[in-house]
């Protein structure tokens, strides 16, 4: 029974498709759906996971996926929620290392889990399936096991260690706590696992969380006085959003016929501004970056075209110039013999008024790929491949190189944030294991911004099922600063189809060197799932427009199979600030809503 003020929430999983397209790594995961009043259910987030099961690292520090199945989502006793499931190995089969265990998780929200100890049930079978609930005094579990036997047990709270020491299992001769399933009207693919209610502020923190928000309206002041077309045109619109946040934005009036040297008063129209960019912007170009200089915008990314032997960069006066604007090679292969293969990922950035480009060069293999920053000469044309200084191998503080022989450093992203200077990365250990691409932070010297003066830090690693998915992967880190915290993109998994964009997030004053000042979303923010038809986005950046705009430059692929090819789009602000990357240019700008009018006065 639903109560006043009440929504209920779907939990499943997901049938794997194509390996490409949705692998088993990620339909093993919790998905949530609002169930509407007519039986229909809204999924969340594009129909993909949102908790995902921790990876276990071992001994020689290489991760060993984990997913789970069966999820059951359920009230917990204080008003929070609380989630079991089974966990199972990556490709889906029974998890021996958790046999008579069960994943136990705890939400505030049902956005963000604690991912607690496994729950021992003190017997040694695989569980397939299980239940909890709580009736206001005490909780029921229930359980299968591989056998095919049931058995239930009933306890007052949670400890410290999970459940209960001494409890009392009994064996039953089936589940009570799973009979009469709703009916409901299921999302595509979707393998049932329960419905719970919810309060309806949780229900529309998810909507507005997990769905991308859409224009629903926009609006002009009714009537404006101005005494020239140059004081209209500085006239915004406001741009509001199902999300209850609204967005200033220029507006390109049609009033060149209408005579603003004499007083007078008319009805003038205008179409909300909106650039918009056709994917891709930039055929076989890969992790695009954006910068600002000097009153111009550039763009420099990564050459797939000629298997990553050069960097070309375009100049504008805009941001939509940089689609059409002709390139200038500024680096390749042949101009330095410690850089004669593979240029990867460059980046601008401008530290103390000095524009510098951050990537990875190496004279040999992939395994031996490093990081590098390239500095502008003085008064130097960023265009011109003279007016770039050597690029220098970045070194930690004692000066040695950043990674050893072991492995490689790329993708090396910087920011200042409160006077201090820091850069992320992503580092992998290639011998005598292979652990995997992980990130790290340091904070470096601003007038030698190649060198570290802290010590790296560990701030995250492939854990979760969609950064792990075909290769264990984070890196492609960049900034984005917002009102109150600092975000931190990061891709994950195979530079394939599969390819997404994850989240950290920390306060604003936080230590940002402690990596529990970091808060990583358990789900990507950016995935093939955002937008039909591109696939494996990620490697971002972000560039902020005159308008005051954020934008997000991408790569994807055209097709599953594609090139990988650079798009942009807007980057929206949620409610709480938080990045949305799925805003899409039909949702940013309604086109029924495009058109505004106001009644002009020339004083």
């Amino acid at each position: 029974m639903i109560k006043a003020g009440e929504s209920r929430v779907l939990c499943y999983t997901r049938e794997p498709m194509e390996d490409d397209i949705y692998a088993r790594k990620l339909a093993d995961s919790m998905h949530l759906a609002l169930v509407n009043k007519d039986g229909t259910t809204t999924p969340l987030n594009h129909n993909s996971g949102i908790l995902y099961a921790k990876a276990v690292q071992n001994a020689d520090g290489t991760l060993l996926a984990k997913s789970l199945k069966k999820p059951w989502l359920f009230k917990m006793a204080d008003g929070s929620f609380g989630v079991i499931a089974v966990r199972v190995e990556a490709d889906g089969s029974a998890d021996r290392s958790a046999a008579g265990k069960l994943l136990f998780f705890t939400s505030e929200d049902l956005l963000r889990y604690r991912e607690h100890s496994l729950l021992d049930l003190k017997r040694g079978l695989a569980v397939t399936e299980a239940a909890c609930l709580y009736d206001g005094e005490r909780y029921t579990l229930e359980w299968k096991e591989e056998d095919g036997c049931c058995y239930r047990t009933s306890f007052e709270g949670f400890g410290e260690c999970g459940l209960p020491d001494n409890i009392a299992v009994q064996k039953t001769d089936g589940f009570r706590l799973t009979e009469g399933k709703p009916l409901l009207d299921l999302p595509e693919g979707a393998v049932f696992g329960n419905a719970v209610c919810v309060p309806d502020d949780v229900a529309d923190r998810l909507r507005i969380r997990l769905l991308a928000p859409k224009n629903i309206a926009n609006e002009v002041p009714q009537e404006i006085t101005v005494s020239s077309l140059e004081e209209l045109k500085g006239i915004k619109a406001t741009a509001r959003y199902s999300d209850g946040t609204c967005v200033r934005k220029r507006v390109d009036w049609y009033a060149k016929e209408e005579d603003f040297s004499h007083p007078g008063t008319f009805t003038v129209s205008g179409r909300i501004h909106q650039d918009r960019y056709e994917f891709p912007v930039a055929w076989h170009r890969a992790d695009p970056c954006i910068g600002r200089w000097k009153g111009k915008y550039y763009f420099i990314a990564t050459n797939d075209y000629d298997n990553n032997h050069s960097l070309y960069i375009r100049e504008a006066d805009t941001i939509p110039g940089l689609v059409t604007a002709q390139e200038s090679l500024i680096l390749d292969t042949s101009m330095y013999p410690h850089l004669g293969n593979l240029l990867w990922a460059p980046e601008f950035h401008i530290i103390k008024d000095r524009l510098y480009i951050f990537h990875a060069g190496t004279p040999q293999e992939f395994e031996k790929e490093q990081c590098h920053v390239m500095a502008l000469k003085e008064n130097g044309n960023p265009m011109k491949a003279s007016d770039w200084e050597m690029p220098v191998r970045v070194v930690k503080k004692d000066g040695s190189p950043l990674y050893d022989e072991r492995g490689i450093t790329l993708d090396m992203t910087e920011w200042e944030l409160g006077g201090k200077y820091y850069v992320a990365w992503s580092q992998r250990q290639f011998h005598p294991v292979d652990q995997g691409a992980w990130l790290y932070i340091a904070q470096i010297d601003p007038d030698q911004p190649w060198k570290l003066t802290t010590d790296p830090v560990l701030l995250s690693m492939p854990e979760y099922g969609w950064a792990n998915n075909h290769t264990f992967v984070d890196e492609g880190p960049f900034a984005l600063m917002g009102e109150d915290r600092i975000f931190l993109t990061f891709s994950s998994a195979a530079v394939d189809s599969t390819y997404v964009v994850g989240l950290l997030s920390a306060d604003l004053d936080a230590d940002l060197l402690d990596p529990s000042s970091w808060t990583k979303e358990n789900y990507p923010l950016m995935s093939s799932r955002s937008k039909e038809g591109e696939y494996g986005t990620g490697h971002n950046s972000y560039i902020t427009d005159e308008d005051g705009l954020v934008w997000n430059a991408y790569h994807a692929r055209p097709g599953v199979d594609g090139p990988r090819s650079s798009g942009i789009r807007r980057v929206h602000f949620g409610p709480e600030g938080y990045p949305v990357l799925d805003l899409t240019e039909e949702l940013d700008l309604a086109p029924e809503l495009a058109w505004v009018s106001a009644k002009v006065t020339v004083k």
